[in-house]
């Protein structure tokens, strides 16, 4: 994601070449980025796998939008794993990882990005044909479908992702108090920016333009347009005679009309927020194309990561602040983990009760055996 051809040592006034010494960063840059770092990835990593857990546990969370939700979620923690917790190693040390991890973490990185976009694109479309075609929804948005979308989009950025095994290699640079070793690119910057626009364009750019399109149609009909109930709700408006079933009936498709509306407020904060954490890295490397040398700030570069992990790390905040079936999810989910805890210490609590409450009538009734034999033994001996 962020791979950096390696710098050639400084030559000295004389001509002769001589090796500079090994760049390190600064102690503020290493505490700031292993503090952020743990911070991000850490609340990231929880919150996407209770996302998953949530919507796998329960049946009435399991819905085709949220079939979409545990995607991204994966995609998520995919980026977390793979781009964020390694940064933490390479700055303070050079490349650990080996020529392996080179290409693997390298693909992964990809694969989580690009799947979380097709994600986004997937769930946006899915809501425009929730709430702008609502009888048609009823048989295309079905969680069978969903599924299978997932399906298509993991195959194909798995497979548009492969490049990347022969795109990236090790590169060692000597300097005059050790060797660096960096995970970069196998030949020049320049070869890998149609690489890097083509990525730009199918997943920044069309995501955007989709969302945008479709958000405004969706936004239309819900703001100005009534949302149409199902058949069942208005055959029932319409024959049921009595005033207190009707009531029933418009109370059920205004809760229904505010679910849908409250979910597609809280999918587009997470396409905005998409937008917004992802501008600055894709703004850099557009700008590094037309650039040379490149610009290469660390701080900056530093800011470009921590949005790309606040990205995949602030959607389940979203989802509890914003959707009152995930924030009770979440809250049985952790309640019930509590409960489980507490039923086992008790278990074991009352496994060493009976323990000890055996081994006490056990030396009881040893006693009493022992004081009977002794008793027993008495009379026998004693004179007629």
């Amino acid at each position: 994601m962020d791979n950096n051809t390696s710098t050639h040592p400084d030559r000295n006034s004389s001509g002769g070449q001589t090796l500079s010494t090994m760049p390190e960063n600064s102690l503020e840059i290493q505490v700031v980025t292993i503090s952020l770092s743990l911070l991000i990835c850490g609340v990231g990593i929880a919150g996407n796998v209770m996302v998953v857990l949530v919507v796998i546990r329960s049946k009435h969370m399991m819905t085709a939008t949220n079939c979409y939700l545990v995607s991204l979620a994966v995609a998520d923690l995919t980026v977390l794993l793979a781009a964020g917790l390694p940064n933490i190693s390479e700055v303070v040390a050079s490349w650990i990882y080996g020529y392996a991890g080179c290409v693997c973490i390298t693909y992964l990185q990809y694969l989580g990005i690009n799947v979380s976009s097709c994600s986004i694109t997937a769930f946006t479309i899915e809501r425009y044909i929730a709430i702008c075609h609502s009888i048609k929804a009823q048989f295309i948005c079905t969680i069978s479908r969903a599924k299978k979308i997932i399906t298509c989009v993991w195959i194909f950025t798995s497979l548009y992702c492969i490049m990347w095994f022969f795109l990236v290699d090790t590169n060692e640079t000597v300097y005059a108090n050790g060797v660096v070793v960096r995970c970069g690119y196998r030949v020049s910057r320049n070869l890998y920016m149609p690489i890097y626009f083509l990525d730009f364009t199918l997943f920044y750019v069309v995501p955007l333009v989709v969302a945008s399109v479709l958000y405004g149609l969706i936004g239309r009909t819900l703001f100005r347009d009534p949302l149409p109930t199902n058949l069942s709700e208005q055959r029932l408006s319409v024959h049921q005679g009595r005033r207190q079933s009707s009531v029933k009936v418009s109370c059920r498709a205004n809760s229904a009309a505010a679910s849908r509306k409250q979910v597609t407020k809280m999918l587009a904060v997470v396409v905005v927020l998409f937008a917004l954490l992802w501008m600055p890295y894709r703004t850099l490397v557009v700008v590094n194309s037309f650039m040379d040398p490149p610009y290469l700030d660390t701080w900056f570069l530093l800011f470009c990561r921590m949005c790309i992990y606040t990205n995949s790390a602030v959607n389940p905040v979203i989802y509890n602040a914003m959707s009152q079936k995930f924030r009770a999810a979440f809250k049985r989910l952790c309640v019930c983990k509590c409960k489980c805890r507490s039923d086992q210490g008790r278990v074991d609590k009352n496994k060493n009760n009976v323990s000890v409450y055996y081994s006490v009538i056990k030396d009881l009734s040893s006693e009493n055996s022992i004081k009977k034999h002794s008793s027993v033994k008495t009379d026998t001996l004693s004179p007629a």
